[in-house]
């Protein structure tokens, strides 16, 4: 009988990611950079508007704080070399549109609070 071993199991093949072109990803990050930058200057601008400011106030920093937040993560990790993997472009466009969202209710959120402030002053008055 002739000594018989088993043979390895065959690897399994392990596809790479699919990859985005990086003229496309190059297009993301100036789109990011453009909201990023509308959104730091509208806190910027609205927070130094002389005036009282009311609870909603409160509720609309911390939205468009959070928002900026998560549209700085992504476009940190759009400057990335793997963020030209297709999975890893998807998860930081998800993350940019939360910020997006975030940050577009709470701007919202401190239009309709300047909105019952000057209501308020009104009704004083």
């Amino acid at each position: 009988m002739a000594d018989e071993t088993p043979s390895p199991p065959p690897t399994p093949v392990v596809e790479p990611p699919k990859r985005i072109d990086s003229t496309f990803r190059n297009g993301s990050v100036t789109a990011i950079g453009v909201v990023l930058a509308f959104s730091l200057g509208f806190l910027n601008n609205w927070a130094s508007q002389p005036g009282n400011w009311i609870p909603e106030d409160l509720a609309a920093v911390i939205l468009i704080a959070v928002g900026i937040f998560f549209q700085i993560w992504s476009m940190a990790g759009m400057l990335s070399v793997s963020s030209l993997e297709e999975p890893i472009y998807q998860r930081l466009v998800r993350i940019f549109l939360i910020g997006l969202t975030l940050v577009s209710v709470g701007v919202l959120v401190a239009i309709s609070g300047d909105a019952l402030g000057y209501s308020r002053l009104l009704l004083k008055h």
